[in-house]
């Protein structure tokens, strides 16, 4: 069952969708398969319809989707869900019921949120740390962001946003953590508890590390 899990990947520079599923499916030791496809040297390609070999692989065209046998599964949070399902047994999400509703509820907010923060400020392994001019907006999101940390963190011991173990709900969060620290963004005490636990983590350093050595580079990426 599990050697037949086959996850495709953007770059790992910057497909922030990519990271949640990867990170999620590394820290629960679940095995997997990984292919990296590049986004071609478009943002427009990148972000619509993707490379040929996406489409190949995924009915979206885009990554990450999921193959477990014959069985394709498109999305980064479709993908949790399902892994939760397949491995019960594993802390993917809350084992209370209203810890496990406020954790979906936080997940869906950074599916479909956030636009701002993401336009604005988009995942990328190798900027160097700066500041840069921010829209109101963007430090509401911020802001908002803070506030679900503070919220979940103080319901629970950490170091993770719903406990012990790293989770659906952080996973779902952590492409922020590249974005609060290379744009260098305000953020406080919490946040930075959280970021710092995060990538403490082997998985997270993997990523990290891979992601420098790509020798891909998409100019309008580069240029946020």
């Amino acid at each position: 069952m599990a050697q037949d899990l086959k996850l495709y990947i953007g770059n790992r520079r910057y497909s922030s969708w990519s990271l949640r599923p990867w990170i999620l499916m590394r820290t629960q030791d679940i095995p997997f398969e990984c292919e990296v496809i590049p986004f071609e040297q478009t943002m427009g390609t990148a972000a619509y319809g993707g490379t040929a070999r996406i489409r190949e692989v995924s009915p979206t065209g885009q990554v990450p989707v999921l193959h477990h046998g014959d069985l394709v599964i498109p999305g980064s949070l479709a993908i949790i869900e399902y892994l939760a399902e397949l491995y019960p047994q594993k802390p993917i999400w809350p084992d209370d019921l209203r810890e496990r509703a406020r954790a979906r509820a936080i997940a869906l907010e950074m599916l479909a949120g956030f636009g701002p923060l993401r336009s604005a400020c988009g995942m990328n392994f190798g900027r160097p740390v700066a500041g840069k001019d921010l829209s109101e907006a963007v430090l509401a999101d911020v802001r908002r962001i803070e506030e679900i940390f503070t919220d979940a963190l103080e319901r629970c011991d950490g170091p993770f946003l719903f406990g012990k173990s790293f989770g659906a709900a952080d996973a779902m969060y952590a492409p922020v953590i590249n974005r609060l620290h290379v744009y260098d963004l305000p953020r406080g005490e919490v946040t930075q508890a959280w970021m710092d636990a995060v990538m403490g983590l082997p998985a997270w350093r993997q990523w990290h590390k891979a992601a420098l050595k790509e020798p891909w580079r998409i100019a309008a990426y580069e240029d946020l």
